[in-house]
């Protein structure tokens, strides 16, 4: 199995990377663009474990070492 785990800035906390690029973006030409939140992207092979316990494994990383709880949030998808 693999998991992949999307984390990102919450809604409420300035993104000045995303500003940035949202930016750049505008001055390259690029239209219809509202807005860019930037984030990171995790990829994790799983063995050994049933579909139950992946996810609770992933949501354990997720919560304790890829996410910074107080700023960034998460959601995942676990692909068998």
């Amino acid at each position: 199995m693999k998991a992949y785990v999307y984390v990102s800035l919450k809604k409420s906390v300035l993104d000045p990377q995303g500003k940035t690029i949202h930016g750049a973006l505008n001055k390259m030409g690029y239209k219809g663009l509202a807005d860019v939140r930037q984030g990171k992207y995790f990829e994790i092979q799983l063995d050994g474990l049933n579909h139950d316990q992946a996810k609770a494994e992933v949501e354990r990383a997720a919560k304790e070492v890829l996410t910074n709880p107080v700023i960034e949030e998460y959601r995942y998808s676990i692909e068998e």
